[in-house]
Protein backbone atom coordinates (compact mmCIF):
# COMPACT_ATOMS: atom_id res chain seq x y z
CA UNK A 1 0.00 0.00 0.00
CA UNK A 2 2.84 2.40 0.84
CA UNK A 3 4.37 1.84 -2.58
CA UNK A 4 1.02 2.46 -4.26
CA UNK A 5 0.54 5.74 -2.37
CA UNK A 6 4.06 6.91 -3.30
CA UNK A 7 3.55 6.06 -6.98
CA UNK A 8 0.12 7.71 -6.91
CA UNK A 9 1.55 10.90 -5.44
CA UNK A 10 4.36 11.06 -7.97
CA UNK A 11 2.12 10.29 -10.94
CA UNK A 12 -0.60 12.68 -9.89
CA UNK A 13 1.86 15.49 -9.14
CA UNK A 14 3.69 14.95 -12.43
CA UNK A 15 0.53 14.71 -14.48
CA UNK A 16 -1.23 17.61 -12.78
CA UNK A 17 1.77 19.81 -13.42
CA UNK A 18 1.60 21.16 -9.89
CA UNK A 19 4.95 19.88 -8.74
CA UNK A 20 5.68 17.16 -6.20
CA UNK A 21 4.98 19.33 -3.16
CA UNK A 22 1.24 19.66 -3.83
CA UNK A 23 0.43 15.99 -3.26
CA UNK A 24 2.60 15.39 -0.22
CA UNK A 25 1.93 14.91 3.48
CA UNK A 26 -1.71 15.42 4.38
CA UNK A 27 -2.73 15.43 0.72
CA UNK A 28 -2.37 11.67 0.14
CA UNK A 29 -6.14 11.51 -0.33
CA UNK A 30 -5.89 14.05 -3.15
CA UNK A 31 -3.23 11.96 -4.86
CA UNK A 32 -5.37 8.81 -4.59
CA UNK A 33 -8.42 10.64 -5.92
CA UNK A 34 -6.40 11.95 -8.82
CA UNK A 35 -5.16 8.46 -9.69
CA UNK A 36 -8.68 7.00 -9.38
CA UNK A 37 -10.13 9.78 -11.55
CA UNK A 38 -7.55 9.09 -14.22
CA UNK A 39 -8.27 5.37 -14.12
CA UNK A 40 -11.97 6.11 -14.67
CA UNK A 41 -11.17 8.40 -17.61
CA UNK A 42 -12.24 11.54 -15.69
CA UNK A 43 -10.56 14.88 -15.09
CA UNK A 44 -9.35 15.16 -11.48
CA UNK A 45 -10.85 17.78 -9.24
CA UNK A 46 -8.06 19.74 -7.59
CA UNK A 47 -7.69 23.37 -6.48
CA UNK A 48 -9.16 25.85 -8.98
CA UNK A 49 -6.66 27.39 -11.35
CA UNK A 50 -6.89 29.26 -14.60
CA UNK A 51 -7.00 27.23 -17.75
CA UNK A 52 -7.95 23.59 -18.27
CA UNK A 53 -5.71 20.67 -17.37
CA UNK A 54 -5.31 18.25 -20.29
CA UNK A 55 -4.20 14.67 -19.83
CA UNK A 56 -2.10 12.86 -22.36
CA UNK A 57 -2.91 9.27 -23.33
CA UNK A 58 0.34 8.21 -21.65
CA UNK A 59 -0.79 9.85 -18.43
CA UNK A 60 -4.13 8.07 -18.51
CA UNK A 61 -2.46 4.72 -19.25
CA UNK A 62 -0.12 5.24 -16.30
CA UNK A 63 -3.03 5.93 -13.96
CA UNK A 64 -4.99 2.89 -15.20
CA UNK A 65 -1.93 0.72 -14.59
CA UNK A 66 -1.73 2.03 -11.02
CA UNK A 67 -5.42 1.22 -10.45
CA UNK A 68 -5.03 -2.30 -11.84
CA UNK A 69 -2.18 -2.98 -9.44
CA UNK A 70 -4.40 -1.87 -6.54
CA UNK A 71 -7.15 -4.43 -7.34
CA UNK A 72 -7.06 -8.22 -7.25
CA UNK A 73 -9.28 -11.18 -8.05
CA UNK A 74 -11.96 -12.19 -5.54
CA UNK A 75 -11.07 -15.09 -3.27
CA UNK A 76 -14.64 -16.41 -3.23
CA UNK A 77 -16.16 -17.10 -6.64
CA UNK A 78 -18.65 -19.59 -8.05
CA UNK A 79 -15.69 -21.71 -9.09
CA UNK A 80 -13.96 -21.61 -5.68
CA UNK A 81 -17.02 -21.83 -3.40
CA UNK A 82 -18.12 -24.97 -1.57
CA UNK A 83 -19.64 -27.17 -4.32
CA UNK A 84 -22.07 -28.76 -1.86
CA UNK A 85 -23.59 -25.36 -1.08
CA UNK A 86 -23.82 -24.57 -4.78
CA UNK A 87 -25.72 -27.84 -5.29
CA UNK A 88 -28.37 -26.84 -2.71
CA UNK A 89 -31.81 -25.99 -4.11
CA UNK A 90 -34.85 -24.82 -2.14
CA UNK A 91 -37.84 -24.50 -4.43
CA UNK A 92 -40.15 -22.92 -1.84
CA UNK A 93 -38.03 -19.75 -2.09
CA UNK A 94 -36.63 -20.41 -5.56
CA UNK A 95 -36.71 -18.57 -8.92
CA UNK A 96 -40.47 -18.17 -9.04
CA UNK A 97 -40.50 -16.41 -5.67
CA UNK A 98 -37.71 -14.09 -6.78
CA UNK A 99 -39.78 -13.26 -9.86
CA UNK A 100 -42.79 -12.55 -7.63
CA UNK A 101 -40.64 -10.08 -5.66
CA UNK A 102 -39.66 -8.29 -8.88
CA UNK A 103 -43.31 -8.01 -9.92
CA UNK A 104 -44.23 -6.57 -6.52
CA UNK A 105 -41.60 -3.86 -6.97
CA UNK A 106 -42.99 -3.05 -10.42
CA UNK A 107 -46.52 -2.76 -9.00
CA UNK A 108 -45.27 -0.34 -6.34
CA UNK A 109 -43.71 1.79 -9.09
CA UNK A 110 -47.08 2.00 -10.82
CA UNK A 111 -46.25 -0.35 -13.70
CA UNK A 112 -49.53 -1.74 -15.02
CA UNK A 113 -50.25 -5.47 -14.72
CA UNK A 114 -53.35 -7.60 -15.33
CA UNK A 115 -53.67 -7.75 -11.51
CA UNK A 116 -53.23 -5.40 -8.56
CA UNK A 117 -51.35 -7.65 -6.10
CA UNK A 118 -49.15 -10.71 -5.91
CA UNK A 119 -50.73 -13.51 -3.87
CA UNK A 120 -47.91 -15.56 -2.36
CA UNK A 121 -49.43 -19.00 -2.04
CA UNK A 122 -46.00 -20.62 -2.19
CA UNK A 123 -45.24 -21.01 1.51
CA UNK A 124 -47.04 -22.07 4.69
CA UNK A 125 -46.70 -18.71 6.46
CA UNK A 126 -50.01 -18.47 8.31
CA UNK A 127 -49.72 -14.99 9.83
CA UNK A 128 -48.49 -13.47 6.56
CA UNK A 129 -51.76 -14.77 5.07
CA UNK A 130 -53.84 -13.01 7.71
CA UNK A 131 -54.26 -15.66 10.43
CA UNK A 132 -54.56 -14.05 13.86
CA UNK A 133 -52.11 -15.09 16.61
CA UNK A 134 -53.30 -17.21 19.53
CA UNK A 135 -53.83 -14.65 22.30
CA UNK A 136 -52.52 -16.76 25.18
CA UNK A 137 -49.29 -17.63 23.42
CA UNK A 138 -48.57 -13.99 22.64
CA UNK A 139 -49.44 -12.95 26.19
CA UNK A 140 -46.92 -15.34 27.73
CA UNK A 141 -44.16 -14.37 25.29
CA UNK A 142 -44.89 -10.67 25.90
CA UNK A 143 -44.64 -11.18 29.66
CA UNK A 144 -41.35 -13.06 29.25
CA UNK A 145 -39.99 -10.37 26.95
CA UNK A 146 -40.99 -7.43 29.20
CA UNK A 147 -41.35 -8.74 32.77
CA UNK A 148 -42.61 -5.37 34.05
CA UNK A 149 -45.95 -6.44 32.54
CA UNK A 150 -46.21 -9.09 35.25
CA UNK A 151 -47.61 -6.33 37.47
CA UNK A 152 -50.25 -5.35 34.89
CA UNK A 153 -53.88 -6.30 35.58
CA UNK A 154 -54.37 -6.60 31.80
CA UNK A 155 -52.79 -10.06 31.73
CA UNK A 156 -54.42 -13.23 33.12
CA UNK A 157 -52.84 -15.05 36.05
CA UNK A 158 -52.40 -18.33 34.16
CA UNK A 159 -50.26 -16.50 31.58
CA UNK A 160 -48.24 -14.82 34.34
CA UNK A 161 -47.70 -18.16 36.08
CA UNK A 162 -46.19 -19.69 32.93
CA UNK A 163 -44.08 -16.62 32.21
CA UNK A 164 -42.62 -16.60 35.74
CA UNK A 165 -41.73 -20.29 35.44
CA UNK A 166 -39.99 -19.78 32.11
CA UNK A 167 -38.08 -16.73 33.37
CA UNK A 168 -36.93 -18.65 36.44
CA UNK A 169 -35.31 -21.12 34.05
CA UNK A 170 -33.39 -18.31 32.30
CA UNK A 171 -30.06 -16.90 33.46
CA UNK A 172 -30.68 -13.64 35.31
CA UNK A 173 -34.43 -14.24 34.89
CA UNK A 174 -34.08 -12.77 31.40
CA UNK A 175 -35.14 -14.01 27.98
CA UNK A 176 -32.02 -12.28 26.69
CA UNK A 177 -29.63 -14.77 28.27
CA UNK A 178 -28.19 -17.90 26.69
CA UNK A 179 -29.75 -21.18 27.75
CA UNK A 180 -28.38 -24.72 27.89
CA UNK A 181 -27.72 -26.06 24.39
CA UNK A 182 -30.57 -28.57 24.76
CA UNK A 183 -32.89 -25.76 25.82
CA UNK A 184 -34.47 -24.55 29.06
CA UNK A 185 -34.95 -27.52 31.38
CA UNK A 186 -38.51 -26.72 32.52
CA UNK A 187 -39.63 -26.38 28.89
CA UNK A 188 -38.13 -29.77 28.04
CA UNK A 189 -40.06 -31.18 30.99
CA UNK A 190 -43.24 -29.64 29.57
CA UNK A 191 -42.51 -31.15 26.15
CA UNK A 192 -42.07 -34.60 27.73
CA UNK A 193 -45.40 -34.22 29.61
CA UNK A 194 -47.12 -33.15 26.38
CA UNK A 195 -45.82 -36.21 24.53
CA UNK A 196 -47.05 -38.50 27.33
CA UNK A 197 -50.54 -36.91 27.19
CA UNK A 198 -50.65 -37.02 23.40
CA UNK A 199 -49.57 -40.68 23.26
CA UNK A 200 -51.88 -41.96 25.98
CA UNK A 201 -49.30 -42.40 28.72
CA UNK A 202 -46.29 -43.61 26.71
CA UNK A 203 -43.32 -42.45 28.84
CA UNK A 204 -41.12 -39.58 27.64
CA UNK A 205 -37.79 -38.54 29.18
CA UNK A 206 -36.92 -34.80 29.21
CA UNK A 207 -33.30 -35.82 28.68
CA UNK A 208 -34.29 -37.11 25.22
CA UNK A 209 -35.83 -33.74 24.31
CA UNK A 210 -33.82 -31.13 22.39
CA UNK A 211 -35.30 -27.70 21.76
CA UNK A 212 -34.47 -26.49 18.26
CA UNK A 213 -34.65 -23.51 15.92
CA UNK A 214 -37.81 -24.70 14.23
CA UNK A 215 -38.00 -28.35 13.19
CA UNK A 216 -35.53 -27.69 10.35
CA UNK A 217 -32.65 -27.16 12.78
CA UNK A 218 -33.24 -30.52 14.44
CA UNK A 219 -33.59 -32.39 11.14
CA UNK A 220 -30.34 -30.88 9.84
CA UNK A 221 -28.49 -31.69 13.08
CA UNK A 222 -29.58 -35.34 13.09
CA UNK A 223 -28.66 -35.76 9.42
CA UNK A 224 -25.30 -34.13 10.07
CA UNK A 225 -24.44 -36.64 12.77
CA UNK A 226 -25.74 -39.60 10.76
CA UNK A 227 -23.87 -39.05 7.50
CA UNK A 228 -20.46 -40.66 7.01
CA UNK A 229 -18.37 -42.86 4.72
CA UNK A 230 -17.21 -42.49 1.15
CA UNK A 231 -17.87 -44.12 -2.21
CA UNK A 232 -20.32 -47.01 -1.95
CA UNK A 233 -20.24 -46.74 1.84
CA UNK A 234 -21.49 -43.11 1.77
CA UNK A 235 -24.69 -42.72 3.78
CA UNK A 236 -27.92 -42.96 1.81
CA UNK A 237 -30.97 -41.05 3.04
CA UNK A 238 -34.38 -42.33 1.96
CA UNK A 239 -36.90 -39.53 1.38
CA UNK A 240 -40.45 -39.50 0.03
CA UNK A 241 -41.14 -38.15 -3.45
CA UNK A 242 -42.81 -35.67 -3.47
CA UNK A 243 -40.79 -34.30 -0.51
CA UNK A 244 -40.29 -31.10 1.41
CA UNK A 245 -37.14 -29.53 -0.19
CA UNK A 246 -35.42 -29.12 3.19
CA UNK A 247 -34.46 -32.78 2.90
CA UNK A 248 -32.90 -32.67 -0.56
CA UNK A 249 -31.17 -29.38 0.34
CA UNK A 250 -29.66 -30.80 3.55
CA UNK A 251 -28.59 -33.98 1.75
CA UNK A 252 -26.85 -31.92 -0.96
CA UNK A 253 -25.14 -29.67 1.59
CA UNK A 254 -23.85 -32.69 3.53
CA UNK A 255 -22.79 -34.51 0.35
CA UNK A 256 -24.92 -37.52 1.23
CA UNK A 257 -26.79 -39.76 -1.22
CA UNK A 258 -30.48 -39.08 -1.82
CA UNK A 259 -32.54 -42.25 -2.15
CA UNK A 260 -36.03 -41.59 -3.52
CA UNK A 261 -39.09 -43.65 -2.70
CA UNK A 262 -42.33 -42.68 -4.44
CA UNK A 263 -45.66 -42.10 -2.73
CA UNK A 264 -48.65 -43.65 -4.52
CA UNK A 265 -50.60 -40.79 -6.09
CA UNK A 266 -53.32 -43.15 -7.37
CA UNK A 267 -53.93 -44.24 -3.77
CA UNK A 268 -54.12 -40.79 -2.12
CA UNK A 269 -50.33 -40.52 -1.81
CA UNK A 270 -50.10 -43.65 0.34
CA UNK A 271 -46.74 -45.01 1.48
CA UNK A 272 -46.17 -48.56 0.28
CA UNK A 273 -43.56 -50.76 1.97
CA UNK A 274 -42.91 -52.61 -1.29
CA UNK A 275 -41.80 -49.30 -2.77
CA UNK A 276 -39.54 -48.71 0.23
CA UNK A 277 -37.96 -52.11 -0.36
CA UNK A 278 -37.44 -51.43 -4.07
CA UNK A 279 -35.73 -48.11 -3.35
CA UNK A 280 -33.56 -49.63 -0.61
CA UNK A 281 -32.40 -52.62 -2.66
CA UNK A 282 -31.52 -50.48 -5.68
CA UNK A 283 -29.64 -47.97 -3.50
CA UNK A 284 -27.45 -50.67 -1.92
CA UNK A 285 -25.58 -50.90 -5.21
CA UNK A 286 -24.17 -47.39 -4.87
CA UNK A 287 -24.45 -46.28 -1.22
CA UNK A 288 -25.16 -47.38 2.36
CA UNK A 289 -28.82 -46.56 3.08
CA UNK A 290 -29.24 -46.07 6.82
CA UNK A 291 -31.79 -43.25 7.25
CA UNK A 292 -35.51 -43.33 6.47
CA UNK A 293 -37.42 -40.02 6.50
CA UNK A 294 -41.20 -39.91 6.90
CA UNK A 295 -43.39 -36.78 6.69
CA UNK A 296 -46.75 -37.32 8.41
CA UNK A 297 -49.08 -35.57 7.71
CA UNK A 298 -47.48 -35.11 4.31
CA UNK A 299 -45.92 -32.01 2.83
CA UNK A 300 -46.66 -31.21 0.01
CA UNK A 301 -49.12 -34.08 -0.46
CA UNK A 302 -51.37 -33.73 2.61
CA UNK A 303 -51.91 -37.46 3.25
CA UNK A 304 -52.33 -38.79 6.82
CA UNK A 305 -50.85 -42.24 7.40
CA UNK A 306 -53.00 -44.86 9.05
CA UNK A 307 -51.88 -47.07 11.90
CA UNK A 308 -51.22 -50.13 9.72
CA UNK A 309 -48.96 -48.13 7.40
CA UNK A 310 -46.91 -46.82 10.35
CA UNK A 311 -46.56 -50.32 11.79
CA UNK A 312 -45.30 -51.58 8.42
CA UNK A 313 -42.77 -48.75 8.17
CA UNK A 314 -41.48 -49.37 11.70
CA UNK A 315 -41.14 -53.10 11.03
CA UNK A 316 -39.26 -52.30 7.80
CA UNK A 317 -36.89 -49.94 9.64
CA UNK A 318 -36.30 -52.56 12.36
CA UNK A 319 -35.70 -55.30 9.83
CA UNK A 320 -33.32 -53.26 7.64
CA UNK A 321 -31.59 -51.46 10.55
CA UNK A 322 -32.61 -47.96 9.47
CA UNK A 323 -32.62 -44.82 11.63
CA UNK A 324 -36.14 -43.35 11.49
CA UNK A 325 -36.83 -39.61 11.14
CA UNK A 326 -40.51 -38.73 11.72
CA UNK A 327 -41.39 -35.19 10.62
CA UNK A 328 -44.64 -34.58 12.52
CA UNK A 329 -44.95 -30.77 12.42
CA UNK A 330 -48.50 -30.98 11.00
CA UNK A 331 -49.79 -33.29 13.74
CA UNK A 332 -52.58 -30.83 14.66
CA UNK A 333 -53.61 -30.39 11.02
CA UNK A 334 -55.89 -33.37 10.29
CA UNK A 335 -59.18 -32.63 8.53
CA UNK A 336 -60.67 -35.66 6.74
CA UNK A 337 -63.23 -37.84 8.49
CA UNK A 338 -61.80 -41.22 9.38
CA UNK A 339 -58.25 -39.84 9.51
CA UNK A 340 -56.33 -39.57 12.77
CA UNK A 341 -52.78 -38.59 13.62
CA UNK A 342 -50.71 -41.40 15.15
CA UNK A 343 -47.23 -40.56 16.33
CA UNK A 344 -44.45 -42.96 15.35
CA UNK A 345 -43.31 -42.95 19.00
CA UNK A 346 -46.70 -44.20 20.22
CA UNK A 347 -47.02 -46.96 17.61
CA UNK A 348 -43.41 -48.01 18.19
CA UNK A 349 -44.11 -48.41 21.92
CA UNK A 350 -47.29 -50.38 21.31
CA UNK A 351 -45.48 -52.81 18.98
CA UNK A 352 -43.61 -54.20 21.97
CA UNK A 353 -40.16 -54.07 23.59
CA UNK A 354 -38.35 -55.75 20.70
CA UNK A 355 -39.16 -52.70 18.59
CA UNK A 356 -39.42 -50.00 21.27
CA UNK A 357 -36.03 -50.77 22.82
CA UNK A 358 -34.16 -51.03 19.52
CA UNK A 359 -35.49 -48.83 16.71
CA UNK A 360 -33.67 -45.47 16.73
CA UNK A 361 -36.21 -42.70 16.18
CA UNK A 362 -36.06 -38.91 16.01
CA UNK A 363 -39.42 -37.10 15.97
CA UNK A 364 -39.88 -33.38 15.19
CA UNK A 365 -42.44 -30.70 16.01
CA UNK A 366 -42.61 -26.94 15.57
CA UNK A 367 -44.43 -23.71 16.50
CA UNK A 368 -44.64 -22.81 12.81
CA UNK A 369 -47.59 -24.95 11.72
CA UNK A 370 -50.61 -26.48 13.49
CA UNK A 371 -53.08 -23.89 14.74
CA UNK A 372 -50.29 -21.58 15.99
CA UNK A 373 -48.62 -20.57 12.72
CA UNK A 374 -45.82 -18.85 14.65
CA UNK A 375 -43.17 -19.25 11.92
CA UNK A 376 -41.11 -16.21 12.93
CA UNK A 377 -40.38 -17.38 16.48
CA UNK A 378 -38.43 -20.35 15.09
CA UNK A 379 -39.48 -22.60 17.93
CA UNK A 380 -39.33 -26.39 17.78
CA UNK A 381 -38.21 -29.59 19.44
CA UNK A 382 -37.04 -33.09 18.63
CA UNK A 383 -37.31 -36.22 20.73
CA UNK A 384 -34.58 -38.77 20.03
CA UNK A 385 -34.91 -42.26 21.50
CA UNK A 386 -32.63 -45.31 21.62
CA UNK A 387 -29.59 -43.18 20.84
CA UNK A 388 -26.23 -44.71 21.78
CA UNK A 389 -25.05 -43.01 25.03
CA UNK A 390 -21.78 -41.88 23.44
CA UNK A 391 -23.62 -40.46 20.42
CA UNK A 392 -25.89 -38.53 22.78
CA UNK A 393 -22.83 -36.65 24.01
CA UNK A 394 -21.73 -36.02 20.43
CA UNK A 395 -25.18 -34.63 19.55
CA UNK A 396 -25.13 -32.23 22.51
CA UNK A 397 -21.63 -31.13 21.45
CA UNK A 398 -22.84 -30.47 17.91
CA UNK A 399 -25.82 -28.47 19.16
CA UNK A 400 -23.61 -26.48 21.53
CA UNK A 401 -21.75 -24.99 18.56
CA UNK A 402 -24.83 -22.86 17.84
CA UNK A 403 -25.06 -22.10 21.62
CA UNK A 404 -28.85 -22.37 21.98
CA UNK A 405 -32.10 -21.99 20.05
CA UNK A 406 -33.82 -18.55 20.15
CA UNK A 407 -35.12 -18.21 23.70
CA UNK A 408 -38.34 -16.46 22.63
CA UNK A 409 -38.95 -19.45 20.35
CA UNK A 410 -38.40 -21.80 23.28
CA UNK A 411 -41.01 -19.82 25.25
CA UNK A 412 -43.47 -20.05 22.34
CA UNK A 413 -42.88 -23.81 22.11
CA UNK A 414 -43.67 -24.12 25.80
CA UNK A 415 -47.16 -22.66 25.27
CA UNK A 416 -47.82 -25.11 22.43
CA UNK A 417 -47.07 -28.04 24.75
CA UNK A 418 -48.39 -26.41 27.95
CA UNK A 419 -51.58 -24.55 26.94
CA UNK A 420 -54.41 -23.48 29.28
CA UNK A 421 -56.35 -26.37 30.79
CA UNK A 422 -59.98 -26.60 31.93
CA UNK A 423 -60.49 -24.50 35.04
CA UNK A 424 -57.92 -21.84 34.08
CA UNK A 425 -59.23 -18.42 33.15
CA UNK A 426 -57.74 -18.38 29.63
CA UNK A 427 -58.98 -21.84 28.66
CA UNK A 428 -62.29 -20.82 27.03
CA UNK A 429 -60.72 -18.18 24.79
CA UNK A 430 -57.80 -20.44 23.91
CA UNK A 431 -60.02 -23.34 22.83
CA UNK A 432 -62.28 -21.01 20.86
CA UNK A 433 -59.33 -19.55 18.93
CA UNK A 434 -57.68 -22.93 18.36
CA UNK A 435 -60.86 -24.60 17.08
CA UNK A 436 -61.66 -21.60 14.89
CA UNK A 437 -58.31 -21.86 13.11
CA UNK A 438 -58.50 -25.63 12.62
CA UNK A 439 -62.15 -25.63 11.53
CA UNK A 440 -61.39 -22.87 9.06
CA UNK A 441 -58.47 -24.83 7.63
CA UNK A 442 -60.66 -27.93 7.27
CA UNK A 443 -63.23 -25.87 5.39
CA UNK A 444 -60.56 -24.44 3.09
CA UNK A 445 -59.06 -27.90 2.47
CA UNK A 446 -62.40 -29.21 1.24
CA UNK A 447 -63.10 -26.06 -0.79
CA UNK A 448 -59.72 -26.30 -2.52
CA UNK A 449 -60.08 -29.99 -3.33
CA UNK A 450 -63.59 -29.52 -4.74
CA UNK A 451 -62.75 -26.48 -6.88
CA UNK A 452 -59.59 -28.00 -8.34
CA UNK A 453 -61.44 -31.15 -9.32
CA UNK A 454 -63.96 -29.07 -11.31
CA UNK A 455 -61.20 -27.73 -13.57
CA UNK A 456 -60.61 -29.70 -16.81
CA UNK A 457 -57.11 -31.18 -16.84
CA UNK A 458 -56.59 -30.86 -13.07
CA UNK A 459 -56.88 -33.58 -10.45
CA UNK A 460 -56.45 -33.07 -6.71
CA UNK A 461 -56.35 -35.87 -4.14
CA UNK A 462 -58.24 -35.32 -0.86
CA UNK A 463 -56.44 -32.88 1.45
CA UNK A 464 -56.48 -35.09 4.54
CA UNK A 465 -54.09 -32.89 6.51
CA UNK A 466 -51.27 -30.29 6.56
CA UNK A 467 -51.97 -27.00 4.76
CA UNK A 468 -51.28 -27.49 1.06
CA UNK A 469 -52.84 -28.77 -2.14
CA UNK A 470 -50.63 -30.61 -4.64
CA UNK A 471 -52.84 -30.95 -7.72
CA UNK A 472 -51.75 -32.81 -10.83
CA UNK A 473 -52.01 -30.68 -13.96
CA UNK A 474 -52.17 -31.65 -17.61
CA UNK A 475 -49.67 -29.70 -19.73
CA UNK A 476 -50.10 -29.97 -23.53
CA UNK A 477 -47.16 -31.09 -25.67
CA UNK A 478 -46.86 -27.67 -27.35
CA UNK A 479 -46.43 -26.05 -23.94
CA UNK A 480 -43.81 -28.67 -23.02
CA UNK A 481 -41.92 -27.83 -26.24
CA UNK A 482 -42.03 -24.10 -25.48
CA UNK A 483 -40.84 -24.77 -21.93
CA UNK A 484 -37.90 -26.77 -23.28
CA UNK A 485 -37.07 -23.93 -25.68
CA UNK A 486 -36.86 -21.64 -22.63
CA UNK A 487 -34.76 -24.27 -20.79
CA UNK A 488 -37.44 -24.61 -18.12
CA UNK A 489 -39.21 -27.59 -16.57
CA UNK A 490 -42.77 -27.73 -17.98
CA UNK A 491 -44.40 -27.12 -14.58
CA UNK A 492 -42.00 -24.23 -13.88
CA UNK A 493 -43.05 -22.74 -17.22
CA UNK A 494 -46.69 -23.20 -16.24
CA UNK A 495 -46.24 -21.62 -12.81
CA UNK A 496 -44.26 -18.70 -14.25
CA UNK A 497 -47.04 -17.99 -16.74
CA UNK A 498 -49.60 -18.23 -13.92
CA UNK A 499 -47.62 -15.67 -11.93
CA UNK A 500 -47.13 -13.27 -14.82
CA UNK A 501 -50.78 -13.37 -15.90
CA UNK A 502 -52.62 -13.58 -12.56
CA UNK A 503 -50.17 -12.55 -9.82
CA UNK A 504 -50.54 -15.95 -8.11
CA UNK A 505 -47.28 -17.42 -6.85
CA UNK A 506 -47.21 -21.21 -6.41
CA UNK A 507 -44.30 -23.70 -6.45
CA UNK A 508 -43.82 -26.14 -9.36
CA UNK A 509 -43.97 -29.81 -8.49
CA UNK A 510 -40.50 -30.35 -9.95
CA UNK A 511 -39.16 -28.54 -6.87
CA UNK A 512 -40.56 -31.33 -4.66
CA UNK A 513 -39.98 -34.27 -6.96
CA UNK A 514 -42.58 -36.19 -8.95
CA UNK A 515 -42.84 -39.23 -11.18
CA UNK A 516 -41.47 -38.76 -14.68
CA UNK A 517 -44.11 -37.42 -17.08
CA UNK A 518 -46.37 -36.00 -14.34
CA UNK A 519 -46.71 -32.33 -13.45
CA UNK A 520 -47.98 -30.64 -10.29
CA UNK A 521 -47.77 -27.48 -8.25
CA UNK A 522 -47.99 -26.86 -4.51
CA UNK A 523 -50.32 -24.18 -3.20
CA UNK A 524 -51.05 -23.29 0.39
CA UNK A 525 -54.67 -23.18 1.57
CA UNK A 526 -53.91 -20.47 4.15
CA UNK A 527 -55.46 -17.37 2.49
CA UNK A 528 -58.80 -16.21 3.98
CA UNK A 529 -61.78 -18.07 2.52
CA UNK A 530 -63.00 -15.26 0.26
CA UNK A 531 -59.51 -14.58 -1.06
CA UNK A 532 -58.94 -18.31 -1.55
CA UNK A 533 -62.11 -18.51 -3.67
CA UNK A 534 -60.87 -15.66 -5.87
CA UNK A 535 -57.47 -17.32 -6.14
CA UNK A 536 -58.98 -20.66 -7.18
CA UNK A 537 -61.26 -18.98 -9.76
CA UNK A 538 -58.22 -17.23 -11.23
CA UNK A 539 -56.34 -20.52 -11.45
CA UNK A 540 -59.36 -22.08 -13.16
CA UNK A 541 -59.61 -19.29 -15.75
CA UNK A 542 -55.87 -19.34 -16.37
CA UNK A 543 -55.73 -23.11 -16.81
CA UNK A 544 -58.58 -23.19 -19.32
CA UNK A 545 -56.93 -20.40 -21.38
CA UNK A 546 -53.57 -22.19 -21.10
CA UNK A 547 -55.09 -25.41 -22.50
CA UNK A 548 -56.76 -23.46 -25.34
CA UNK A 549 -53.52 -21.64 -26.22
CA UNK A 550 -51.37 -24.75 -26.38
CA UNK A 551 -53.96 -27.30 -27.57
Amino acid sequence: MHRFVLVARQAAARLCGRGPGVCRGGRTDMALRCAASLAAGQQPRGPRREGTVRWSSAAKASAVKINEKASREKILTLESMNPQVKAVEYAVRGPIVLKAGEIEKELRKGIKKPFTEVIKANIGDAHAMGQRPITFLRQVVALCTYPNLLDSPSFPEDAKKRARRILQGCGGNSLGSYTASQGINCIREDVASYIERRDGGVPADPDNIYLTTGASDGISAILKILISGGGKSRTGVMIPIPQYPLYSAAISELDAIQVNYYLDEENCWALNVNELRRALNEAKAYCNPKVLCIINPGNPTGQVQNRKCIEDVIHFAWEEKLFLLADEVYQDNVYSEGCQFHSFKKILYEMGPEYYNNVELASFHSTSKGYMGECGYRGGYMEVINLHPEIKGQLVKLLSVRLCPPVSGQAAMDIVVNPPVPGEESYAQFIKEKESVLNNLAKKAKLTEDMFNKIPGVHCNPLQGAMYAFPRIFIPSKAIEEAEAHKMAPDMFYCMKLLEETGICVVPGSGFGQREGTYHFRMTILPPVEKLKILLEKVKDFHIKFLEKYA
